[in-house]
Parts: C-alpha cells; sequence; structure tokens
C-alpha cells in the first residue's frame, strides 16, 4: 500500500504507552488477588476453639509448617508496591510527552487571538522568535520550528489551506504505522544479544517449564496420588480379596508417597538405623517378618511402625520420628480415598467378568474403617468417648456405671447438664468447658432414605430389571442442639467391632491364591417348579427381558385395581343365575353407582394431572440445579474436625453406599461427600432384581473423620414379576428361540436372596 510506512519508536513514547497498559493489566488484578491478607478473627469461633493441649500443640505445628509465610507476604507486598510506584512514575512521564503535530492550532502557538490582522500576526511571530531562536541564550529549537509553521500557516495562502483542511501546513501525510519497541533492537549491533534473550526464553526456559510440568502430570492422578501407588493398590486387592484391617495398614504403609525415590519431600536421617528398630520392637503383631514386596522394604516398615504407633498414641522423638509421623498420617486421608476407588473398581471388574477375584464388602469397610481413625488416633475398638478433649481411660469408668451404661457420644449429648457434670466431676472447670465446646461442635447427621423408580407412572412399584433410584437426604446440625433432649430418637450405629475385623489381630491375613469369582449370595439357582417332560407340552415359560416402563406400569396397574370389564362380567353372570332374586336391582343400583365413581375418578384424575405436572416440574428444577452444581464444582468446606493429632486442619467428608448384608455385596459405588455444610442429597442407582420376592438392603453412612459416628438404614423392595411384552406390538416381538433361551438362563441362576429363601435355608 503506497503512502505507509513502518518505523520504530524512536523517541521512546509509545513503547511507554505500551508498558503503561502491560504493567497496569498485571497490577490491577494482582493486587486485588495477591495482596496478603490476615484473616479476620471472629470472636465468636475464638470463643468456640478448644484449649486442650493437643489443639495448642496443633496450632504450633500449624505455624512451624509455613515459616516463610510472613516473609512470603512480606515480599509481595513489596513487590506489588515497587509494580504500583513503576506505574505512576510512567504516567507521569506519559504525561510529559509534547508531540509536534498534537492538536496543532496556530493562534495558540503565537498567543493571539483567532481573526487578528496580519500585522498582529507577524508583531506576535517577532516577539516570539526572538526568544526562541536557537542562536539566543533562551532559544528553543523545537520550539521555534512549531512558531514558525504557525506563522505560515497564518500567513502563507497554501500553508493555510492545507491547515484548514488537513490540520498541517505541510499538507496530508503519509499513514505510518509505528511498533511499541525502541529501534535499538534492530539495530546491528545489538542482534547477537536480542536473538539469544529470544533463544533462552523460548527455546530453553519455556520448553524446559512445559516438560517439568508434563513429567510431574503424567505421575500423578487427578486426586494428586501417584500412578505408581494406585497401580500397587490394584495389585494387592485384587491379590487377596477378603482383606483384615491390619493388612490394609500394611498396604497403606507401602504407598510410594513415603519412598524417597518416588518422593523428594521423604527425609532419610542416619538416626533411623537405631530408632526404627528400637520402635518395632516396641511394637507388637507389625508384620515385620512379611517377605512380600514392596512390604518387607525399609520405606514401608518404618511408616507401617509410625502408623501403629500414631493409632497407640506412643510419645516419638519430636525432631526426627515425629516430624516423619505427622508427614505420613497428613497424606493417609487422600491415600485411603484412592484405596476405595480401587476396591470399588474391582468390584465392577469383577462383574463385568474382566477378573476372576470378587473383593468383598469388608475389604472396602476396612479402608473406610481406618480413615476416622488415622484422623482421631486410636484403635476402632477404643471407646468413641475417647474423642472428647481429656477424656483418659481412667475417666471411663464414670461413663461405664451401672446406672447409667453410656457408651456413645449422643447418649453423652442427651444426658442434662447436672448429670454430664457429675460424670466428669474429676475434671476442672475449663477443662469441662473444652468438652462441652467440642461436643457441641460434633455432626448429628439426619439420616433420610427415599426409594423409587424415576420416570415410571407408579414409581413405588419395582419390577424385576427396574432402576431403582434411592435417594439419600443428609441433614447436618451441630450435637448441641441434643443437649439434654431425651425425645431425639437413637440412630442405627453400625458397630463394626462385632465384624471381627480387629486391627491389632494376631491372626495373619489369608491368601487366597487359588479363588475363583465367587458368586454371591443372590446368584445362585433359583428354587423353582420342576420342568415337565411330558410330551405335547408346548407351554412357553415366560420371559424375564425388562419391557417398556409404561407396559410394566399399566399391567401392574390392572393387577392391582378391579377393572370395569370384570365387574361387568360379573354381573352377566348374576343376571343368567334364575334362583338369586333380585340381583338385577343389586346390578342396577351397582351401575348407578359405578356411574357416579367414574365421574368422581374423572375429577380426581384430572386433579392428578395436575399434581403430576407439579411434580414434574419440581423434579426438573431439582435436575437443573444438581447440573448447575455439577458444573460449579466441588465443594471441599464443610466443617473443621476436632482432630488434635492429626497435623492439618481436617473438613468433615462422608462415604454413602448401599450393600447387601446377606450376601457381603456392594450394590452402589461409594458416593465422597465433601460439602455437607448444613444439607445435601445423594442419588444412588442400581438395578432391581430378576426374581421377584421380597428383598432387604442397607443404605450406609460412614465418617470419614470421626468414629461412632456411621449409620445404616434398611430398604425393603418388594419386586414384582415384570409384565410379559405385548404381542399387538411387532417392533417388540421376539423370536422364540431367544425367549427360550432367556428362560433357560434366567431359570440358570437367580439374581438376588430374598428373605423367603433365607429363611428356608434356616
Amino acid at each position: 500500500m503506497s503512502g505507509q510506512k513502518f518505523q520504530y519508536d524512536e523517541s521512546g513514547g509509545t513503547f511507554f504507552y505500551f508498558l503503561l497498559s502491560f504493567l497496569a493489566l498485571l497490577l490491577v488484578p494482582g493486587t486485588y488477588y495477591l495482596w496478603p491478607r490476615r484473616p479476620k478473627q471472629d470472636p465468636e469461633l475464638l470463643s468456640r476453639e478448644c484449649q486442650c493441649d493437643g489443639c495448642k500443640k496443633k496450632k504450633i505445628i500449624l505455624q512451624s509448617s509455613e515459616p516463610w509465610k510472613e516473609t512470603k507476604a512480606l515480599l509481595t507486598k513489596s513487590l506489588i508496591i515497587l509494580g504500583w510506584v513503576i506505574l505512576l512514575l510512567l504516567a507521569y512521564k506519559v504525561s510529559q510527552f509534547d508531540y509536534e503535530m498534537a492538536n496543532f492550532d496556530p493562534f495558540e502557538i503565537l498567543g493571539v487571538p483567532s481573526g487578528s490582522s496580519q500585522s498582529e500576526i507577524k508583531k506576535a511571530y517577532r516577539k516570539l522568535s526572538l526568544i526562541l531562536h536557537p542562536d539566543k541564550e533562551t532559544g528553543n529549537e523545537k520550539a521555534f520550528m512549531k512558531l514558525t509553521k504557525a506563522y505560515q500557516a497564518l500567513t502563507d495562502d497554501e500553508a493555510r489551506k492545507n491547515w484548514e483542511k488537513y490540520g498541517n501546513p505541510d499538507g496530508p501525510g503519509a499513514m505510518s504505522f509505528g511498533i511499541a519497541l525502541p529501534s535499538w533492537i534492530v539495530e546491528k549491533e545489538n542482534s547477537v544479544w536480542v536473538l539469544g534473550l529470544y533463544a533462552l526464553v523460548f527455546m530453553v526456559a519455556l520448553p524446559t517449564v512445559v516438560g517439568m510440568w508434563w513429567y510431574r502430570s503424567i505421575r500423578y492422578s487427578g486426586d494428586q496420588v501417584l500412578l505408581d501407588t494406585t497401580q500397587l493398590y490394584y495389585f494387592f486387592f485384587h491379590k487377596t480379596p477378603s482383606m483384615t484391617l491390619k493388612r490394609v495398614i500394611m498396604i497403606l504403609a507401602a504407598s510410594y508417597e513415603f519412598y524417597k525415590g518416588r518422593n523428594n519431600e521423604i527425609v532419610e536421617r542416619p538416626g533411623d538405623n537405631e530408632e526404627v528398630p528400637a520402635l518395632i520392637k516396641q511394637i507388637s503383631n507389625l508384620g515385620a517378618k512379611n517377605k512380600e514386596r514392596p512390604l518387607c522394604y525399609l520405606y514401608s516398615l518404618k511408616a507401617r511402625a509410625l502408623l501403629h504407633a500414631h493409632l497407640s498414641r506412643m510419645p516419638l522423638n519430636p525432631e526426627t520420628l515425629e516430624k516423619d509421623r505427622q508427614y505420613i498420617v497428613k497424606k493417609c486421608p487422600y491415600l485411603i480415598q484412592e484405596m476405595v476407588t480401587c476396591v470399588n473398581q474391582l468390584i465392577l471388574l469383577a462383574y463385568a467378568r474382566r477378573i476372576q477375584r470378587l473383593p468383598s464388602i469388608e475389604t472396602i469397610e476396612n479402608c473406610m474403617k481406618l480413615c476416622p481413625m488415622i484422623v482421631q488416633g486410636f484403635w476402632e475398638f477404643r471407646n468413641p468417648l475417647l474423642q472428647l478433649p481429656h477424656i483418659t481411660d481412667d475417666n471411663l469408668k464414670y461413663f461405664l456405671a451401672k446406672k447409667r451404661q453410656i457408651k456413645s457420644l449422643q447418649q453423652f449429648a442427651q444426658l442434662k447438664g447436672e448429670e454430664r457434670r457429675q460424670i466428669l466431676r474429676a475434671l476442672t472447670d475449663s477443662q469441662y468447658e473444652d468438652i462441652m465446646k467440642v461436643l457441641g461442635s460434633m455432626p448429628y447427621i439426619e439420616f433420610k432414605v427415599r426409594s423409587e423408580v424415576i420416570d415410571d407412572e407408579n414409581p413405588t412399584v419395582y419390577t424385576a430389571g427396574a432402576i431403582v433410584t434411592v435417594t439419600v437426604s443428609l441433614t447436618r446440625k451441630d450435637m448441641k442442639h441434643l443437649f439434654g433432649d431425651n425425645t431425639v430418637k437413637e440412630q442405627t450405629i453400625i458397630d463394626d467391632s462385632k465384624s471381627g475385623a480387629a486391627g491389632e489381630g494376631n491372626e495373619e491375613p489369608v491368601e487366597e491364591e487359588n479363588q475363583t469369582l465367587k458368586k454371591p449370595a443372590w446368584v445362585r439357582q433359583r428354587k423353582g417348579p420342576k420342568k415337565s417332560n411330558k410330551k405335547g407340552s408346548n407351554k412357553k415359560a415366560p420371559s424375564q427381558k425388562a419391557v417398556p416402563v409404561q407396559a410394566q406400569a399399566t399391567v401392574t396397574s390392572a393387577q392391582q385395581n378391579n377393572t370395569p370389564n370384570a365387574r361387568r362380567k360379573d354381573e352377566a353372570k348374576a343376571e343368567k343365575d334364575p334362583n338369586k332374586e333380585g340381583v338385577s336391582d343389586a346390578s342396577d343400583t351397582e351401575l348407578d353407582s359405578e356411574r357416579s365413581d367414574d365421574e368422581e375418578s374423572s375429577h380426581d384424575k384430572k386433579d392428578s394431572a395436575v399434581d403430576d405436572d407439579d411434580t414434574e416440574w419440581e423434579r426438573f428444577q431439582q435436575k437443573i440445579s444438581k447440573r448447575e452444581k455439577i458444573l460449579e464444582g466441588r465443594s471441599k468446606l464443610s466443617h473443621e474436625v476436632h482432630c488434635p493429632l492429626f497435623p492439618e486442619a481436617k473438613q468433615e467428608y462422608w462415604w454413602v453406599y448401599i450393600c447387601d448384608r446377606k450376601s457381603h455385596t456392594l450394590l452402589t459405588a461409594p458416593v465422597h461427600v465433601t460439602s455437607l455444610a448444613t444439607f445435601e442429597e445423594v442419588q444412588l442407582r442400581f438395578t432391581a432384581p430378576r426374581w421377584p420376592g421380597l428383598y432387604t438392603f442397607t443404605v450406609c453412612l460412614r465418617s470419614d473423620s470421626y468414629i461412632g459416628f456411621d449409620q445404616a438404614q434398611d430398604i425393603k423392595l418388594d419386586v414384582k414379576e415384570a409384565p410379559e411384552i405385548p404381542t399387538e406390538h411387532p417392533q417388540w416381538d421376539i423370536s422364540d428361540e431367544e425367549t427360550a433361551e432367556d428362560v433357560d438362563a434366567g431359570d440358570e441362576h437367580s439374581e438376588f436372596t430374598t428373605d423367603e429363601d433365607i429363611s428356608d435355608n434356616e
């Protein structure tokens, strides 16, 4: 394009504009997000903090874990302030730039009013030229050239026309595109340095940063767990499908997060060769003679010994092993969640026939039980009242007196204030106050369960093979709402101490090397009617294949209600019987009543249709809100846990799942609830059994932070037989061969164990 030219910024003015804009874009959001702010100290929260020795030590640990926090905050403030100072200096410098042709006004330059005569203009020019001429002491070459152009614009006819038309006495200028970089960048003598800087940034620094990020990302899963650790979990849980709690601790201690070769944060000290063997001698039933790899490696033995010492609350050297214990315990909740995920994946693979070993539900529950044990720092068989501050084994005898028998925290909270103080009479008032603070902040969960078949006309009727949706509603309250309230219904608490999976058992875990996929109790041969071998019996058994939901609801409602067609048949039979007098009259009255009933039912149907529309709209709104929550992401904030022996601030999390206690089988994947602040709703789905009968399943709620807060509720499903596919729909027709094969396959195995089968076996 003619008339255009590209030039670098010789004066540097454009470059300063670029720096000013770029620096402002960095400083404005950076100041808002990066400026160190001290958290506001809520007086109410400070008054509710526990002042026990364990909490005081934990505060010191949290402060010492960030030794450079104050230094980083001071450095950040200094950098932000320095940036704003530079920004102000650049703004001042840019404001001083006076471009030659910017807002060119000859009258203003000469200092005469517009419309002045030629003599006045010449007089003003002579006066200013004597001052601004370069040969004078007060001269200014740039200002003198500008004065000359202004004089020409007012005295020369052609220059005046150019100024009036183009705003410039010299006429239209060429279009120029400036590059906001100083010209010295492209100078020949500086080209080597510029190219070297480009090569250093784009060929060395940038690939190095991207490579380091990629190398780190491919080693970790989404939950920041090493992929090698995940593979280790898969191997051992597949090798030992039924795993005791002691075995789970061994697998957890073998995680590669505790191995120096995979984690640079691990510290190996020369003193470990003396302190670790001494600690192992103090712990019984550690399983130190196990020869499996990597369970027999030194890092695994050290981590296992530290976990046992943590659960037994053994004192350790504060400069060496105590620091290692804090680091290992801090990593455990994330690793245990990964273990739960791995066991669940193995169960799904076993159902899909991809592996030959089916992990038991006890294995996944032992993983869940281990998490609150590590957070609170004691074994599962200990009394849950030890989670309260200042409570020791000596104080437990007052809880277990013959008159009281207080075994749970909920029972203790429901006592009257005088009774609680009488039990803790050996403690001081400040210690009793700490206990009440912690007890009042502990969770009380209202656990409600509702099961239905969504998108069905009759959601409370369960047919074989239907998708059952169990909605679990969790309402979280503080335990202080129970103080002195004996009317609260006792919750069904899961007692794992009776399961026989003790944490410090003497028995070694049984290795099931040759175990094949054993079907659950509800996947076994059904006790059905014997097949007839007589000739000529061509009756076909009904198919067990699933049918459309509308057909299911129609057939089920027809079975439950007496239809008008059936009533008309009964009336016709009664009219044909001459021995029964008054039957016709009775039938007439029945017909009249039927008409009135039909009219009432039509109105009821209209009302029910309106109600159904409202319920459908509510469900639609709930689905939209749930999708929005999913898009926003999961929150990780609920309520802080009182855990003095856990070296970090811990939030309350929960697991929700459905299982079959009779067959020891997991039906749904455990959902990790991480945002239960006040209310949370979780939906669990599973397929109903293929055979009709009455089934009992258990919905479980487990805490990953507290011991003794696990709950369970049973749901009973009266599964009806799935109706046959209507023959008037050719698109649903199934060949006789396929139907016979399906019936034979269905007769071979039933899907669930009914309560009747269990009673028969007993």
